[in-house]
């Protein structure tokens, strides 16, 4: 442990001494403290000898060619990789990482070339988290050995995890790596439309993440879907960066001549709903510009409208720029029957029960279905005495 050559020289000499003697605390045997530690001397003489076990594991599942990695002694590295019963590919306990996977993940260039010339090093062995050291590499932002590792012929760049059934260009997408999705992109063994299992593409997991570059990156593709939806929701690209707010890539996909502007999600909410309930004017005047929009599209859940939302929500602009179309039926009843009015009266939206009263054809005693009452009773019964 303390690095006294001779006197491991000298105990070395003895018959009765065992070698691969490990501590009851850490199960670190000779070796492994010589390799932690840094001391060469000891290293080389104990590796001379057969009967010195290269591969004992401590009690966190570390070999001694695992604690020279970890504590950067690069020679020693050398000097335990030049013995032919070494196990070059030993995962640890813990999490299951191979020597390839740790290095790949600091960026230890170095590391990975001397463990890449090696026929028993296994290139795509996952971790317990189902990560190889492919993966490592792209979810660290670790481009140089990402590059590296993709000149080498035996990698699977599309190797999916156990997990999430996602592959390595879904993560790079989500973790925003420009450099690994650009380099994936550029490989044909890479499906860029891949689906996980809550049915998310890695164009999905860009936007989702608000990583506007690769979202840029994906839509070049020619093959790239861009109406992928969910499996939990229904949604698609356009409703999940409306619901983000996410302006430049709401913007990127109704530039597009085949993104839907009216898919309803599950519960039958279009973009243009989304964009109205969370009074987005910009986001809402994107969508009216363009000539296939339908602003009156109400949602099968309840019936109602981009207006009505809006004007439960109290949403000023948003109800100002819809009042404006002729296509827009400010009197419009829900499932319920409780028509816009109705909706901004009970919310005490003082404002907006005056827009929506201004037009003529405007019934303010419209009852609903429900309870057959008119927007005066509960909006009096909530104490909105201004909308009263």
């Amino acid at each position: 442990m303390k690095g006294h050559d001779e006197i491991v020289r000298v105990l070395w000499e003895r018959k009765d001494v065992n070698p691969n003697h490990a501590g009851t605390k850490l199960g670190q045997t000779p070796l492994s403290w010589a390799a932690e530690r840094g001391n060469k001397g000891v290293v080389k003489m104990l590796l001379e000898q057969k009967d010195v076990n290269p591969n004992w594991e401590s009690k966190s599942g570390k070999t001694p060619l695992w604690l020279a990695v970890l504590n950067g002694h690069d020679e020693i590295v050398r000097a335990i990789l030049k013995r032919e019963d070494v196990n070059p590919d030993h995962a640890d306990t813990e999490y299951g990482q191979t020597l390839l996977s740790w290095a790949a993940e600091k960026g230890n260039k170095g590391l990975v070339t001397m463990l890449l010339k090696r026929e028993d090093v296994n290139l795509n062995r996952e971790n317990k988290s189902a990560k190889t050291p492919l993966w490592w590499a792209a979810l660290k932002g670790q481009d140089e050995i990402v590059r590296v590792l993709l000149e080498r012929k035996g990698f699977n760049p599309d190797q999916v995890d156990t997990t999430y059934s996602q592959t390595l260009l879904s993560w790079a997408a989500g973790v925003g790596n420009n450099g690994a999705v650009k380099m994936l992109l550029e490989r044909e063994d890479v499906n860029p439309n891949w689906e996980s299992k809550s049915g998310k593409t890695p164009l999905c997991w860009a936007v989702l993440k608000g990583h506007d570059e690769i979202v840029r990156v994906l839509l070049e593709r020619e093959d790239i879907d861009p109406n992928p939806a969910d499996t939990k929701y229904g949604q698609t690209l356009l409703s999940l960066a409306v619901r983000r707010g996410n302006k430049g890539v709401v913007k990127m996909l109704l530039e597009r001549g085949d993104v839907n502007p009216n898919w309803e999600n599950k519960s039958g909410k279009t973009p243009l709903c989304w964009a109205a309930l969370n009074g987005d004017d910009e986001i809402v005047r994107e969508f009216l510009e363009r000539k296939d929009v339908n602003p009156e599209h109400p949602d099968t859940e309840h019936g109602r409208t981009p207006l009505s939302w809006a004007a439960s929500r109290g949403n000023r602009g948003v109800v100002k720029i819809l009042l404006k179309r002729e296509d827009v039926n400010p009197d419009r009843g829900d499932k319920s029957g409780k028509t816009q009015l109705g909706w901004a009266a009970s919310e005490g939206h003082e404002e907006i029960v005056k827009m929506i009263s201004q037009p003529k054809d405007v019934n303010p005693n419209q009852s609903d279905i429900q309870n057959g009452r008119t927007p005066l009773p509960p909006s009096a019964d909530r104490g909105h005495d201004e909308v009263v």
